[in-house]
Formats: C-alpha cells, sequence, structure tokens
C-alpha cells in the first residue's frame, strides 16, 4: 500500500498504511507544510525495558497518516526529522510515552510541543483526563476504545486496528484548536509553558541509574538500608537496560525492598528472604547480590542522599486540611484541575516553610493560590461558609 491520498478525512475514515520510507518521506514532506501536527503511537513495553515502537500516526489540517513502524523495508528518520522542525508544534495526549519513545530511538525531544491533557488540566477539564473523555466532552464523539489492548506487534493489522490508530490523531485536531482557543480567552497559554518545558527536558527521560531507587515508592529508615537499595537498584537497571528486559524480570520491587532492609551479605542469607523466589539464590543474578549488599553498606554515610524528614509542624496537620479547602475552592473557581496548582506534596512543604521550593509558590500559581495560602496559615485570612458554598474572608 502507498502513502495516504492527502485528502480531508473524516473522523474514523482509514488512512491508507505507509509501510516505505519513500512513502513516509513524502508524507512528511507534506505535514510539515502545516503550523502543527497531531501525534500519536502504539507500543508494546510488556517484554523489553525500551518501549518497542510499533505504528505511529500522524495527521494536519488536511490528511492522516498511519505508519507502519515495524515494516521491513521502513526507515522512521523522516517521522524524527519532522519531530525535529522547531516550525511545526507537535500535539500530544499525555506525551511522555510517546517522547520517551523517540528520545530513545533518535536522541532527539519533539519541539515544540503542546500536551492536551496538560492543557485540559488548566482549563479545568480534571485530573489526568483521558483522551477518550476528553474527546466526548468537546467533540461529542463516542471513540471505539475496543483496539486499545490490541497487540500492535502482529501483522497484518487489521483494518479495525488502522480506524483506531487514525481516530485519535483525527480527532486531536479538534481538541487542539478547542483547547488552545480557551486558552488564550481565558489568558492562560503561559500557564502550560512550565509543564511543557519540563516535558521537553532531557532530564525528564535520562535515567542516571544511581537515581533508580528513586523509582521505588518506599522510605527506607537508615542510611544503610539506603545504600543498599542505591546499590541494587542501580544494578538492576543497569541489567535491564543491557539485555532489554523490564526490570521486574531481573528483580520485582518488593525485593529490591526487601535486600535493603535485610542486608544479605551471603548466599545463605539471601536464601532466607521470604520474597525470593524459589532458587533465585542459586543463579547467575543471585550471585552478585551479596557483592551488591557489601558495597552498598561499605558507602561512606555522607556521600548518601539526605534522610532527613521534615520537622513536624505545629498544627502541620490542621494546617495542610485548611489548605487543601482554600485549594479546591481555588480550584474549582477558576475552573483549573487541583493537582496541576498544587500536590499535597506542595501543601506539606508550605505548612512547614513561607519560602518552600514548590512550584506552587512561583508564578502563576503563586499568584491563583499560593499568596492566599500563606495569607491563610499567617491568620491573614479566614475560610467561611456563605449560602453553602465556601468563601474567604481577609483580615488586615
Amino acid at each position: 500500500m502507498t502513502a495516504s491520498a492527502h485528502m480531508p478525512q473524516a473522523h474514523g475514515h482509514a488512512a491508507d498504511l505507509i509501510v516505505t520510507t519513500t512513502d513516509l518521506a513524502a508524507a512528511c514532506a507534506r505535514l510539515a507544510r502545516h503550523p502543527f501536527v497531531t501525534v500519536d503511537t502504539e507500543f508494546l513495553r510488556e517484554s523489553t525495558y525500551y518501549p518497542q515502537l510499533c505504528v505511529l500516526q500522524m495527521a494536519s489540517p488536511d490528511e492522516a497518516v498511519v505508519v507502519d513502524a515495524l515494516a521491513p523495508d521502513i526507515d522512521i528518520s523522516p517521522f524524527f526529522a519532522l519531530m525535529a522542525d522547531e516550525r511545526i508544534v507537535k500535539v500530544f495526549h499525555a506525551a511522555r510515552q510517546d517522547i520517551e519513545i523517540v528520545w530513545h530511538r533518535a536522541g532527539l525531544i519533539p519541539h515544540p510541543i503542546f500536551d492536551t491533557q496538560v492543557a485540559a488540566m488548566v482549563l479545568g477539564y480534571g485530573d489526568s483526563i483521558s483522551y477518550d473523555q476528553l474527546v466526548q466532552r468537546i467533540t461529542g464523539d463516542m471513540l471505539d476504545k475496543s483496539n486499545r489492548f490490541t497487540d500492535w506487534t502482529r501483522r497484518p493489522l487489521s483494518k479495525a486496528q488502522l480506524d483506531y490508530a487514525v481516530s485519535d490523531v483525527t480527532h486531536l485536531r479538534d481538541v487542539y484548536h478547542k483547547l488552545l482557543a480557551d486558552l488564550g480567552r481565558l489568558g492562560r497559554p503561559n500557564w502550560v509553558d512550565a509543564e511543557m518545558a519540563i516535558l521537553t527536558s532531557p532530564a525528564t527521560y535520562r535515567m542516571d541509574p544511581e537515581n533508580a531507587w528513586q523509582r521505588l515508592r518506599t522510605r527506607v529508615r537508615k542510611p544503610k538500608e539506603l545504600a543498599v537499595l542505591i546499590e541494587v537498584a542501580a544494578w538492576r537497571e543497569q541489567e535491564a537496560k543491557m539485555r532489554d528486559i523490564p526490570r521486574q524480570r531481573v528483580l520485582k520491587d518488593d525485593l529490591v525492598i526487601d535486600i535493603a532492609v535485610q542486608q544479605p551479605a551471603t548466599i545463605e542469607r539471601l536464601a532466607t528472604l521470604r520474597s525470593l523466589p524459589k532458587g533465585f539464590e542459586r543463579s547467575k543474578l543471585g550471585a552478585e547480590i551479596p557483592a551488591l549488599v557489601k558495597k552498598g553498606l561499605a558507602r561512606d554515610p555522607k556521600s548518601l542522599p539526605s534522610l532527613e524528614r521534615k520537622k513536624p509542624v505545629p498544627n502541620g496537620a490542621a494546617t495542610v486540611e485548611l489548605l487543601k479547602v482554600l485549594l479546591r475552592m481555588t480550584s474549582e473557581s477558576h475552573g483549573v484541575a487541583a493537582k496541576v496548582v498544587a500536590t499535597i506534596e506542595d501543601l506539606e512543604s508550605i505548612a512547614a516553610d513561607d519560602e518552600a521550593d514548590v512550584p506552587a509558590l512561583k508564578g502563576w500559581r503563586r499568584e491563583l493560590f499560593g499568596e492566599k495560602a500563606l495569607a491563610l496559615k499567617h491568620g491573614h485570612l479566614a475560610l467561611a461558609i456563605d449560602k453553602g458554598r465556601v468563601t474567604t474572608i481577609e483580615w488586615k
């Protein structure tokens, strides 16, 4: 099959499938004539460390294309060149995983970008709204979700899969236009800029094995536990990357944490861990664990990240509860998702420190919420209920 004819496409009409580099280059040249292009990818990451790109789809205002990224005769470099073109806005929904794929495959980050999920939060559509819900709210169309969890590595791709793929990027055009217009009308374009800067920062996607421990949702209590956790998590990250398998296939999270807490410096001690898979201590991987534990225990405690806990603040819990009410009231009255204004961690930090280094005390968030939060904390602002609604009263 050849590249789709560059005709306007109605929602739900499948584009032809691009399977050659020549057709992809021609399609990208056409797409590059427009101020924006909508982008989505279909990938598999269950069995690999890096997401495996299977299909990518793009649309301009007058055409949509679907690309078989696994076709034997295709080099997707023209797609990467389009992603790097600074003249064209690349529109995604929940962009992080799509960008991660481009970063891994091509060493570049699409720029400039527009993430419709972030924009939707800024415009009050709720926290992390899904794509199909956003499409329904804005266009009234119900997307067919039956192919969401299909196997995108199997060939040939079905018509239903192609319809699903193309509808993702054709509806995204309408969503983009609506959100962009609303941001402009409300004077909020700069509200999304900081989030886009995070999404387009290489630091967001660069995984330093030394920082892999931060992924583990645990709070180790002692420096020795942290030292072992850092060593084991870094080793797991390197093993997973080298063998291109999911990190959980090397060691499950609960086992990494167990090793950090129990610190088995011998194979015999390792064998006693409850979370250890049967026979793991006799495997090649298992044989490496005691040495990692010893290496961690030998680390200079001064070289470790700080384990300092936030000092308890007098009435801190009550202050945070009041800040939560203020946050909810502020987000509802301005039509913006609370999550994008401040996190619970932000509120805890503000309760403890007037100059906390948190987004809620910077830029538009400070104007919208941060100043009021500090005023509430210091008794210059009060919360009251008037006719069933929470309101604020200023105290001089």
